[in-house]
């Protein structure tokens, strides 16, 4: 799917739309009023396009741009902006993805990878299973000899409400193959940093 042809669904529109208007009084608001009369309707497209990734299909992606190539070296995708909500409480979290996998005779085109962070941030999440699917994709699809993953995440559910820490940092990584060798991890960890 080409990320500028997202088009909600009307009758999805409508239905959050509705929940929205009644979310809205109960926290004592008039939905009437000038400045929310729209704003059900805009939640209620803002919400699919949050939460597209349930349609899309991330290792179609990969596969879409899939390449024999004999380059058996590390491939560093990094700095890959990323939004998502946060399934506890659906408020976002967001934060940059680093990704690195090692081929095994096949390559894919290097938007796909930030593409397919695309579609697992595109829906409600916890940043330890963002990770995780993102590593298991590109394994699944590309049969790589090892893949890494690491999320850098700020939190707004932790800086709005709760414990109100505006400079925590949570990080995450996951990984396979070659990379459970302590120095594999190391390299790429400092071309993440460099």
């Amino acid at each position: 799917m080409d990320l500028q042809a997202f088009t909600p669904d009307p009758a999805v529109t409508a239905a959050i739309a509705k929940a929205v208007e009644s979310t809205l009084a109960q926290i004592g608001e008039d939905p009437q009023r000038e400045g929310l009369k729209r704003t059900p309707h805009r939640v209620g497209k803002a919400l699919q396009f949050l939460t597209k990734g349930y349609q899309e299909d991330p290792e179609a992606i990969l596969r879409s741009a899939l390449f024999e190539e004999d380059y058996r070296q590390m491939v560093v995708v990094k700095d890959i902006d990323f939004y998502s909500l946060c399934e506890h409480h659906m408020l976002p979290f967001f934060g940059k993805v680093h990704v690195a996998y090692i081929p095994n005779g096949r390559i894919t085109g290097l938007s796909k990878i930030a593409r397919v962070v695309d579609v697992y941030a595109r829906r409600l999440q916890v940043q330890e299973r963002l990770t995780t699917q993102i590593k298991e994709c590109i394994q699944k699809t590309l049969d790589p000899l090892g893949v890494m993953v690491v999320i850098e995440a700020e939190h707004l559910c932790m800086q709005m409400r709760g414990v109100q820490k505006q400079h925590a940092m949570t990080v995450t990584s996951d990984f396979t193959g070659a990379f459970n060798r302590q120095e594999t991890r190391e390299e790429f960890l400092k071309l993440i940093r460099g």
